[in-house]
């Protein structure tokens, strides 16, 4: 069977992949240190459906510490790598710990491929690389990057690292740009979910701004299916590749599809703009349509959709339940 290392598999996006490559008969070892910038409870309800799998592996480390992920060499088929500082407000604050992270952790996980002689790394970029750029939509082919926080400029650090190990020891390096991802078990911090939670709990949702920005968000199964097709990938050894929806929302609009999905409306408490916020994502998916023959087949009104289904205390009691179930039986059919 192949064999899979995801570095921060506990988190949002991780916990579906892992999910996914469980349910395709694949071994998974996941690292996570369950980071404390959201509670570390939300990351380990992400793997109750798949903690007992006989394929599946959870490894409490930290990728700062390069001894400890010493300790997981293996012939992996290839490593996902999406943990990460996350946040560009928070990054403003504590630069330094984002670098010795972002960067440094990247490295120390790039050092591991080269070690284990792991002949293809998938690098979870973000679309914040680009910065304040008017030329819409983003491109991969512009290669003039402004990023405009700390978060950022790590992402595109972790780029060009890739680009190295890609050169020098051959390791087939590709970098997936996400744009805004939502769905279920999206992180508390992030506005799709924040804004949910104020609305059901009849507080005021905060807006920096107009409330003009625009943004485009991707939904959940969507860039699981990039992950995929990106693991599979063997025509080039390094790429920088989107991951968006190419139909970008209005902040504005976003609430207004939010408050229809939930049935309540929202009070808006509009606030000064913040520093590091971009003011549009927009991605160009031509690439990731003609390399991985990516489609992103969510609407983002049945993305949201969705979202509020698992979000409601009803179903998410039911979850709770079918996890139960399936510890019972020793199950992990996801």
């Amino acid at each position: 069977m192949p064999s899979y290392l995801i570095t921060g598999g506990a988190g949002f996006i991780g916990s579906h992949l892992v999910e996914a490559l469980l349910a395709e008969g694949a071994s998974v070892t996941v690292v996570d240190n369950f980071d404390p910038f959201y509670p570390e409870a939300h990351k380990r309800a992400n793997l109750l459906r798949v903690a007992l799998c006989p394929g599946f592996r959870l490894v409490e480390a930290d990728i700062r510490d390069i001894a400890a992920l010493r300790d997981l060499a293996a012939p992996y088929d290839c490593i996902v790598h999406l943990a990460a500082k996350g946040g560009v407000r928070p990054s403003i604050a504590d630069p330094l710990t984002y670098l010795q992270v972002n960067v440094a952790g990247t490295q120390n996980v790039l050092e591991l491929a080269r070690e284990c002689s792991v002949p293809q790394f998938v690098f979870a970029s973000s679309s914040s690389v680009y910065g304040v750029n008017p030329a819409i939509p983003w491109r991969e082919a512009d290669h003039v990057l402004l990023p405009i926080s700390p978060y950022a400029s790590t992402k595109v650090s972790g780029e060009l690292l890739g680009h190295v190990y890609s050169y020098l020891y051959g390791i087939r390096f590709l970098a997936l740009r996400f744009f805004t991802v939502y769905g279920p078990r999206q992180r508390p911090d992030l506005a799709i979910r924040k804004f949910a939670e104020l609305i059901l709990a009849g507080r005021p949702i905060p807006v920096f701004g107009a409330g003009d920005t625009w943004r485009d968000y991707t939904y959940i199964d969507d860039i699981v299916s990039g992950i995929r097709a990106a693991m599979a990938y063997r025509a080039s050894n390094y790429e920088m590749i989107n991951l968006g929806s190419n139909v970008p929302v209005k902040l504005l609009n976003m609430i207004r599809t939010l408050e229809d999905a939930l049935g309540r409306k929202a009070t808006i408490d509009f606030r000064s703009e913040q520093a590091g916020d971009l003011p549009s994502t927009y991605a160009d998916i031509s690439k990731a349509g003609a390399l991985l023959s990516y489609r992103p087949a969510t609407s983002f009104s049945d993305g949201i959709r969705k979202f509020v289904s698992w979000h409601t205390p009803r179903a998410i009691a039911c979850e709770a339940v079918t996890v139960m179930a399936q510890s019972r039986s020793r199950s992990c059919d996801t």
